[in-house]
C-alpha cells in the first residue's frame, strides 16, 4: 500500500504507519536524507524479515531512531556525559550515537556487537513518526544491500514491490551525505563514520 504523506494527508499517513509498525509490518518512510525502512525494535519476526528483504549481511547492525532522548533507557542502560553533550548539541539531527546495548536487545539490532546505534532524526516525516509511535524503530536505508539508497517512493517500490507493507510517499527526499556515526561507549569518542557533522564540530561540542 502507498499513502501520500504531504501536508494534507500527513496525519493519516502517520497514523497508518504507526498501526502498521505496531502490528509487525515494515514501512518505508522519508528521512531528512533518503527513504528508510521502519520496523518495531522488539518484534523479532519483523526484524528478521527486514534483513531478508534487504539481503543484509548479519554482521551489519540495524540503526534505530527515536522521537525523544527519554526513550534511550529502552535500548541502553548507560548514557555518559559526553553523549549528553553531543545529544544537546546535535539532536534532532544527522548524528548517530553508538551506546552499550541493553541486555536482551535483539541480535538483529546489535549484530552481536553489544552496541546499539541510535539518533533522533532531523526535521522530516521520520521525526514525526518517531515522536508519534514513541518507541524505537529501525531506520535502515530503503535499498537492497549494495544498491543506491532510495530518494523516492517509486525507487522503493521498484526495489521491494509488495515485500513492504506500506510506503509513505512524500516525494523526492533531499539525499546528500549520511549521518555521522560516533561511538560514545568509551572514555573518548570514536568517529566511526564522518558524515554531515564534521570532526571539528564534534570536538568543539565535547
Amino acid at each position: 500500500m502507498v499513502i501520500k504523506g504531504n501536508d494534507i494527508n500527513r496525519l493519516r499517513a502517520l497514523n497508518v504507519a504507526v498501526e502498521t509498525i505496531n502490528r509487525g509490518g515494515i514501512v518505508a518512510y522519508p528521512t531528512e536524507t533518503f527513504y528508510g525502512l521502519g520496523a518495531k525494535f522488539d518484534i523479532e519476526d519483523s526484524l528478521k524479515r527486514l534483513y531478508e528483504i534487504k539481503q543484509r549481511p548479519h554482521e551489519k547492525a540495524m540503526p534505530l531512531i527515536i522521537g525523544a532522548a527519554g526513550l534511550l533507557p529502552v535500548v541502553t542502560a548507560s548514557v555518559n556525559a559526553t553523549a549528553i553533550s553531543l545529544m544537546d548539541r546535535f539532536w534532532p539531527g544527522p548524528l548517530t550515537l553508538l551506546f552499550q546495548a541493553r541486555e536482551g536487545l535483539s541480535d538483529f539490532i546489535t549484530a552481536g556487537t553489544y552496541k546499539v546505534a541510535v539518533r533522533i532524526p532531523g526535521d522530516s516525516f521520520a521525526l514525526d513518526l518517531a515522536k508519534l509511535i514513541n518507541l524505537p524503530i529501525t531506520a535502515t536505508s530503503a535499498n537492497p544491500s549494495g544498491r543506491s539508497p532510495a530518494r523516492d517512493a517509486e525507487t522503493v517500490i521498484r526495489y521491494f514491490g509488495e515485500e513492504i507493507d506500506l510506503v509513505i510517499d512524500c516525494g523526492l527526499a533531499p539525499g546528500g551525505m549520511p549521518s555521522t556515526i560516533v561511538d560514545v561507549t568509551g572514555d573518548e569518542i570514536k568517529i566511526m563514520r564522518e558524515g554531515v557533522i564534521r570532526k571539528k564540530s564534534l570536538s568543539l561540542a565535547c
